[in-house]
């Protein structure tokens, strides 16, 4: 490994999560050309010495690289730089969402996709497209009576939303992220008494029964109110957490 290509790795800044943190400064360098198709990344033991961070988030963040299609890995030989680096579908995976601070940006990512799309699903949805919703409703309200979590519940209900818009593009680009749209890991819910859970899970059925309504309604304005309305409740509460994590 030459001197110049250790150099392209600078100390960096340790964000709160450190290993997006080295994941987002290669895929930087990649993606600026920086780290050319082919070439061989300098070794783990270089790149900790070049960030100051652990082995292991120096591999966590080699895992993502690999994930994402941008580096690859040869026994003995060590990591390349992918011949096509340039990612062919967006994708977020589980190991993106190792903070809430990327918790919260999801949830903007989400609020630009749903409040549209709930808005084209009040003025599209079929009688089928109502019946889906439905029961993906009663199947989260079951869930969160029982106390569970209800992510691939909540998940599925909001999937049935962008399966409403007549537009396959919306649920393939849900389909890329899965339930990992729905942390679940955040919610905290083993922290809660009894009763925040149970205020926790009435909230969460009325304002998916808002959401359900204004589609069902063919109200496309209060149907894209209700979406933004429930997200940027979600990322308040995600803000919460984060002020208590620091407290």
């Amino acid at each position: 490994m030459t001197d110049k290509d250790n150099a392209l790795f600078t100390t960096i800044r340790q964000p709160q999560n450190l290993r997006s943190g080295l994941a987002d400064t290669l895929m930087a360098q990649i993606e600026s050309g920086d780290l050319k198709p082919g070439q061989r990344l300098p070794t783990e033991q270089a790149i900790m010495a070049a960030t100051g961070v652990s082995r292991t988030i120096v591999r966590e963040a080699l895992a993502t690289l690999r994930a994402k299609g941008l580096i690859t890995t040869h026994q003995g030989l060590g990591a390349f730089v992918s011949d096509d680096p340039t990612p062919r579908s967006f994708s977020i995976i589980p190991t993106d969402l190792q903070s809430i601070d990327e918790v919260l940006r999801v949830l903007e990512l989400r609020m630009g996709v749903e409040y549209e799309a709930a808005g084209l699903a009040a003025l599209r949805r079929t009688q089928e497209d109502i019946d889906r919703m439905q029961d993906r409703l009663d199947a989260l309200d079951r869930a969160l009576e029982e106390g569970g979590y209800g992510a691939e519940e909540d998940y599925a209900f909001h999937r049935s939303i962008l399966v409403a818009t007549q537009n396959s593009y919306y649920g393939r680009l849900f389909d890329t992220f899965g339930n990992i749209m729905v942390p679940r890991q955040w919610a905290r819910l083993d922290r809660m008494t009894t009763s925040e859970r149970k205020r926790h899970a009435a909230r969460m059925r009325r304002e998916h029964r808002a959401i359900f309504t204004a589609i069902r309604d063919g109200n496309e304005s209060a149907a894209r109110r209700a979406v933004r309305s429930h997200l940027s409740k979600s990322a308040a509460r995600f803000e919460e957490l984060r002020g208590s994590s620091l407290s």
